[in-house]
């Protein structure tokens, strides 16, 4: 049979009705994975916030928060009970496979969204954790990956300063001047770019600086060559990131320990580490 033939045979209304799954309904919706179930929060109005950060719906995230707002609740019991148990959620379902990278660009723009109008009522940005910086090694265009870092940090209660891509050595070292972070991530695409890790590391001490530890990834990047300086760390996952970052500041564990209890910390089988 031909494929004119076969699309012939084919009901086209029907099979557009069939597999519109915005219409049919997950078969399981993501809220009622058993791991999610644990993470968000029952009562409203939190559950609704965190609710449209897993289902990726910036409007309804944006109006359940100003709705919310309107109604009295605290806008850090908004940020910290609502929209970051959602991004909790999101990056569980992550880990698993079921969600992807769209997924956590719209949740993660959902959850900002509804940050951003907590921190209008506040007057100033929400309490954080501590201040993490993240950059794209210098002569790198490519970002994705710095991008989910970041957005990991700031769900994980992180001041995440983005520097953004092809950031210059001597940029980086002015960032650890001025926001002396607790823990900074870079990330390279390529081999030719991921040279600047240890140009970096050379440059903070050659300034008499030094950061707690220094996350290095990206689709070049390998855990031999990042162990091959001081100073750093291979970093495996993005959504390690905020583990890492809370080893660092609650446990005062230092580069040399991430390395050594890299998979103990991050609370999983990593075959680099094992």
């Amino acid at each position: 049979m031909s494929y004119e033939d076969l699309e012939n045979k084919m009901d086209q209304e029907f099979v557009a009705v069939r597999y519109n799954v915005e219409i049919e309904g997950a078969a399981i919706k993501p809220e009622w994975d058993l791991d999610v179930v644990n993470i968000l929060p029952t009562e409203e109005p939190f559950r609704a916030i965190a609710l449209a950060v897993l289902y990726e719906d910036r409007d309804a995230s944006l109006a359940n928060v100003q709705k919310a707002l309107n109604d009295g609740i605290s806008p850090i019991d908004i940020i910290n009970n609502g929209l970051m148990k959602g991004m909790d959620a999101v990056s569980i379902l992550y880990t698993k496979g079921f969600y992807f990278l769209p997924d956590l660009m719209l949740a993660g723009d959902g959850m900002m969204e509804g940050v951003k109008e907590c921190e209008k009522v506040l007057g100033h940005k929400s309490e954080t954790k501590g201040t993490t910086v993240s950059f794209v090694a210098e002569g790198d265009p490519h970002d994705i990956g710095k991008n989910l870092v970041v957005m990991f940090l700031r769900a994980g209660g992180y001041e995440a300063i983005d520097m953004g891509r092809d950031v210059p050595t001597d940029d980086v070292v002015k960032a650890v001047k001025e926001y002396s972070p607790i823990f900074m991530t870079g990330t390279a695409l390529m081999t030719t770019t991921m040279t600047a890790f240890p140009k970096i590391v050379e440059a903070l001490k050659k300034e008499g600086l030094e950061v707690p530890a220094i996350g290095c990834g990206g689709g070049a990047v390998r855990k031999d060559y990042v162990e091959s300086f001081p100073m750093s760390v291979y970093g495996v996952e993005a959504y390690h990131a905020p583990k890492l970052a809370d080893a660092i500041l609650k446990d005062k564990k230092t580069w040399k320990e991430l390395r050594k209890e890299y998979a103990e910390i991050v609370g999983e089988f990593v075959s680099e580490y094992s």
